[in-house]
C-alpha cells in the first residue's frame, strides 16, 4: 500500500472515530425539594374554586380582565417595547452563534491567487535598485486552494454546539420571561390608573359635596345660629380633599407615563380617556404545583443555563487530548497565463496533522474545575429560581384569598361610614350634636371608600402577580427544540431525554 493511499485510508476513518464525546452527559438536576401535590394557600378552607372565567388564556392571558383597551395595550408590548426589542436581538445573536459552532464540523476551504513581476537591471552597474529601461522582467501567474477539516474525534466541537444550542434556548426563554414581566407590568399600571380614575371621582363627588355643606354652614353663621369655628372646619375640609384631588393628578400621569414606555412610545404621544372597571375581580386558578415547572420560562432559561454549563465541562476537558486536522491544498504557478491550470504546474499536499499540549502548567486542569465549578454554580441557581418561584405563587394565592375576604368586610364598613354620615348630617340639622361629629363621620366616610379603592387595586394587582408567578400563557412547549447533535443520541433518545423532562 502506498503512502498516499494509507494517508487517504487514515482520513476516511478518522471521523469515523468521531462517535463518542468527552465530558458528563447532561441528566437535570433535581429541584432542591420536590413539588407538593397542591400549593398550600390553595389548601386552605376559605379558599374559593376558580370559574371557567378565570382560567389563564394560553398566549393572551390579559383575556380574563375582558377589558378591551387593556387588550388593544397588551398588544402593542410585543411590537414596540424596547426591553423585549433588546432581549429578541440577543436571542438572534444567541442562534447565529450556534450556526457559528455549527461550521466548524464541516470543512474550510480557502483560495489564494497573485501575479508576481520580477526582473534585473542591465549593465555592469552595481546599484542593484536600477533597472534599465531595457531591462528583463518575468511574470509569474499563480493560483491555489487549501482544505483544512478538524476531525471532532472527542467530541470538542460538539459539546461547544450542545452548549450553544442550550444557551440560544436560555436566551428564548429569557425572552418570555421578559415579555411576561412587561405584560404583567403592564396590567399592574393600567388598573392602578384606572384607579386612580376612581379615586379622582371620588373626590371630585366628596368636594361637591363638602362645598355645598361650607354653604349651608356659612348660611347658618350669617344667620348666628353657628359659630366662625364651624365655617373654618368646613373650610378645612373643603381645601383638604380639594388637595388630594390635585395630587392624584400626579399620580394618574405618573401611571400613564409608565404604560407609554412599557408600549414603546414617548409619553407626549400617549393618553388614556378616564374610564370605569368593573368591580369584580377574577380569581385566577394556578394549577398544580408540578405544572409550575413547565410554565416558567424563568425556570426553563436558568435549567437551560445548567445544560450550557455541563456541556462546557466536555470542552474543557476535551483539550487534553490532541487535535486531528486534515489539511490540503493544491498550487498553479506558471509564467503563461493561458497554461496555468495545467496539471503539470501544480503543486499539492495532502495529509492529517495532530496537535496537542503536554505541558501548561496546571492551566487545563483549572479550566476544568472553573467549568464544574459553573456548572454548579448553574445547579444553585435553577433551584433557587424554582424555590422562588413556588414562593411567588404562594404569595399570590394568599394575597388573592385574603384581599377578596377583606373587600367583602371593607364594602361593609363603608355602608356603616356613610349610614354613620348621614346620621351625623341629620342630628348637627336637629342641633343634637356639634359640627366636629360631622365633619369626623365625614372623614372616616371618605377614608373607607379610599381603602376600598385601594384593595380593589391590590386585587387587580395580586392577580397579575399570580398569572405572572405560574407564567402567564406560556408552556415549555413553546420552546425551539434542542439541536441533534451527531453521535451523541438518536432523535429519539433525544425526545425520551428531551431537556424538560417531568
Amino acid at each position: 500500500m502506498t503512502a498516499t493511499r494509507r494517508t487517504l485510508l487514515l482520513s476516511a476513518l478518522l471521523p469515523l472515530t468521531g462517535c463518542g464525546m468527552v465530558g458528563p452527559s447532561y441528566e437535570r438536576p433535581p429541584p432542591a425539594t420536590p413539588p407538593t401535590p397542591d400549593y398550600k394557600e390553595t389548601s386552605d378552607s376559605l379558599f374559593r374554586p376558580a370559574q371557567p372565567r378565570d382560567t389563564v388564556d394560553r398566549g393572551p392571558w390579559w383575556n380574563i380582565y375582558s377589558d378591551p383597551t387593556l387588550e388593544q395595550l397588551a398588544a402593542q408590548v410585543d411590537v414596540s417595547n424596547q426591553t423585549l426589542k433588546q432581549n429578541e436581538a440577543a436571542y438572534r445573536q444567541a442562534v447565529a452563534l450556534l450556526r457559528q459552532s455549527q461550521s466548524a464540523l464541516y470543512p474550510t476551504i480557502g483560495y489564494t491567487g497573485g501575479l508576481q513581476q520580477s526582473g534585473r537591471g542591465s549593465g555592469s552597474s552595481t546599484n542593484s535598485s536600477s533597472l534599465s529601461a531595457g531591462g528583463n522582467s518575468v511574470a509569474q501567474y499563480s493560483l491555489g486552494g487549501t482544505l483544512t477539516w478538524e476531525i471532532d474525534v472527542w467530541g470538542n466541537i460538539r459539546r461547544q454546539i450542545e452548549s450553544d444550542s442550550a444557551a440560544a434556548q436560555a436566551s428564548y426563554a429569557t425572552l418570555a420571561a421578559a415579555r411576561l414581566s412587561a405584560q404583567s407590568a403592564l396590567v399592574t399600571n393600567y388598573y392602578s390608573l384606572r384607579v386612580s380614575d376612581e379615586r379622582q371621582r371620588l373626590l371630585q363627588a366628596t368636594v361637591v359635596a363638602f362645598a355645598k355643606a361650607l354653604e349651608i354652614v356659612s348660611n347658618q353663621k350669617n344667620a348666628g345660629t353657628v359659630s366662625q369655628l364651624n365655617v373654618a372646619q368646613a373650610q378645612t375640609q373643603l381645601e383638604q380633599t380639594r388637595a388630594q384631588l390635585v395630587a392624584e393628578g400626579i399620580t394618574r400621569a405618573q401611571f400613564e407615563h409608565a404604560i407609554a414606555a412599557l408600549i414603546g412610545k414617548a409619553p407626549a404621544e400617549f393618553s388614556l380617556a378616564p374610564e370605569k372597571i368593573s368591580d369584580k375581580v377574577p380569581t385566577v386558578e394556578a394549577g398544580l404545583p408540578s405544572a409550575l415547572l413547565e410554565r416558567r420560562p424563568d425556570i426553563a432559561s436558568a435549567e437551560r443555563s445548567m445544560a450550557a454549563a455541563n456541556a462546557q465541562i466536555g470542552v474543557a476537558v476535551g483539550a487534553y487530548y490532541p487535535q486531528f486536522t486534515l489539511q490540503a491544498s493544491i498550487n498553479f504557478v506558471s509564467t503563461m497565463l493561458n497554461n496555468l491550470l495545467q496539471i503539470a504546474n501544480a503543486v499539492w499536499a495532502f495529509g492529517p496533522q495532530l496537535a496537542g499540549t503536554l505541558v501548561d502548567g496546571g492551566a487545563r486542569a483549572a479550566q476544568v474545575e472553573q467549568a464544574r465549578a459553573n456548572f454548579d454554580k448553574t445547579v444553585a441557581t435553577y433551584r433557587q429560581t424554582v424555590i422562588t418561584a413556588f414562593q411567588q405563587v404562594e404569595d399570590a394565592l394568599a394575597q388573592q384569598r385574603i384581599l377578596e375576604e377583606q373587600e367583602r368586610v371593607q364594602r361593609v364598613a363603608v355602608v356603616a361610614a356613610r349610614d354613620a354620615e348621614r346620621t351625623a348630617l341629620n342630628q348637627y340639622a336637629a342641633g343634637t350634636v356639634d359640627y366636629t361629629t360631622v365633619v369626623t363621620t365625614q372623614t372616616t366616610a371618605l377614608q373607607n371608600e379610599q381603602t376600598l379603592l385601594n384593595i380593589r387595586l391590590a386585587r387587580y394587582t395580586a392577580s397579575s402577580n399570580l398569572i405572572a408567578a405560574v407564567g402567564g400563557g406560556w408552556r415549555d412547549s413553546d420552546m425551539p427544540p434542542p439541536v441533534h447533535i451527531p453521535g451523541e443520541q438518536t432523535s429519539r433518545e433525544l425526545k425520551k431525554k428531551s431537556w424538560w423532562p417531568l
